[in-house]
């Protein structure tokens, strides 16, 4: 099969300038072109990939300690037939796990020092199926949750700041107080602290604290436990699984999954890569449009070339061809290479991010700050199938206006002074 004039010149246009028509290398200009797309659609790469990691990072991290769905008694009371619930919501082919729970708010006070916590009172024998954070203490500091000895068990950050340790004494708080001719008196319980965890979200480490059910509700004045923790297969169906456990339940349960729960801090992860997106895009942008001051310079250097053609027959469409295919090469080996370069430093991040740090003696992520000691990435291939089309379209747009001057050459003026 014969290879078609317009691709031929086209490549070789790419890659040869005059300068160096004989080694074959390619034009210092349109390798400044090519460059310039490999690199932006490389840093988009990187960039959206380290993104998804970190979201993916604090995203588990969340997970091992919330479930992945919560059905709650609406006024916050004991959840009124919790076995029949249990039953239930373990029906559905998508629940791995199920476990009562009572959460409540209160106050911590160890001497002077006192802090707000959210207090979770669980079932030891069923809180390892909905959590991983449950699973990790399920065999050393969960059987010391013993029901009437007001055990509990403190974030570790929590516990730090209040400076406490396993076996010490500390005060909780209930702020649902009692009533006295004196007024509403503060519930007032002393506790022993059992075991303390790390869970490597700040946020539940210095202000969650577990208790056994029993002591919860005796505490906090509740007949039963609050609402029923659920772990189902995919975490990412649990707003369908939410959805169908609703139109299951009786009438009086709110069930909410875990994007509901959290829904502010994820639309500002989204909302800042979409951005991040549309600012990479731009740097991608600026280098396919350089394309046309190249294919300029090269319709302007080729001007007898295009005239001698035309002559010999070539139609403006065919001359229009040559330089699109030259710019489309360009664009095509610029995408490339960035795709290769973006997803090499991507899935290699975690060798390259500790080497670059030993080189130059600092840390890019202090642990103490972010709770997060190495530099997480995730390339998606619903991020890099759009990179890579963006980056393809915006070197063809490039080429069109060049390519359209270089079809109205006019034979008779570009050959009169040759």
């Amino acid at each position: 099969m014969q290879i078609p004039y317009e691709l031929i010149l086209g490549w070789r246009y790419t890659r040869a300038g005059r300068a160096t028509r004989r080694n074959g290398f390619i034009s210092f200009i349109s390798g400044v072109s090519m460059l310039g797309i490999a690199l932006g659609v490389a840093a988009l790469i990187i960039v959206l990939s380290v993104m998804n990691g970190f979201q993916k990072e604090v995203r588990d991290r969340m997970l091992g300690v919330l479930s992945h769905i919560e059905v709650l008694e609406a006024n916050g009371q004991g959840i009124p037939d919790l076995q029949a619930t249990l039953d239930r919501i373990a029906q559905h082919p998508a629940v791995v796990g199920a476990a009562p729970f009572v959460g409540a708010q209160a106050l911590v006070a160890r001497g002077e020092d006192m802090k707000g916590v959210l207090v979770r009172g669980i079932d030891p024998a069923l809180e390892p199926s909905v959590t991983d954070l449950a699973a990790d203490l399920a065999a050393t500091v969960l059987p010391k949750l013993v029901p009437g000895e007001f055990g509990i068990v403190l974030g570790g950050e929590l516990a730090r700041s209040l400076g406490v340790m396993k076996g010490d004494p500390v005060t909780l708080i209930s702020p649902s107080g009692q009533v006295t001719p004196a007024g509403i008196v503060p519930r007032v319980r002393t506790m022993t602290v059992v075991g303390t965890f790390d869970s490597g979200h700040f946020e539940y480490d210095s202000a969650l604290a577990l208790l056994h059910q029993d002591d919860a509700a005796r505490i906090f004045r509740l007949e039963g436990p609050t609402g029923v923790r659920v772990k189902i297969r995919d975490l990412h169906a649990a707003r369908e699984v939410a959805v169908e456990l609703a139109a299951s339940l009786p009438p009086g349960l709110v069930v909410r999954d875990w994007t509901r729960q959290n829904r502010t801090w994820f639309a500002a992860v989204q909302l800042e890569k979409r951005m991040m997106f549309i600012i990479l895009t731009l740097i991608v942008a600026v280098a396919a449009f350089n394309l046309v001051s190249t294919l300029v310079m090269t319709v302007t250097d080729k001007r007898a070339d295009i005239a001698i053609l035309r002559t010999l027959g070539a139609s403006p469409r065919s001359i229009m061809g040559v330089f699109v295919v030259q710019g489309a090469m360009v664009g095509v080996l610029g995408t490339g290479i960035g795709l290769l370069l973006g997803l090499g430093v991507a899935y290699n991040i975690d060798t390259l991010v500790p080497a670059l740090e030993g080189l130059l003696g600092a840390s890019f992520l202090p642990q103490d700050i972010y709770l997060i000691s190495r530099m997480p990435s995730d390339p998606q291939q619903a991020d890099i199938v759009p990179v890579g089309f963006i980056s393809l379209a915006l070197a063809f747009v490039a080429t069109l206006y060049p390519s359209w001057r270089a079809s109205r050459v006019n034979p008779a003026e570009a050959l009169r002074y040759e």
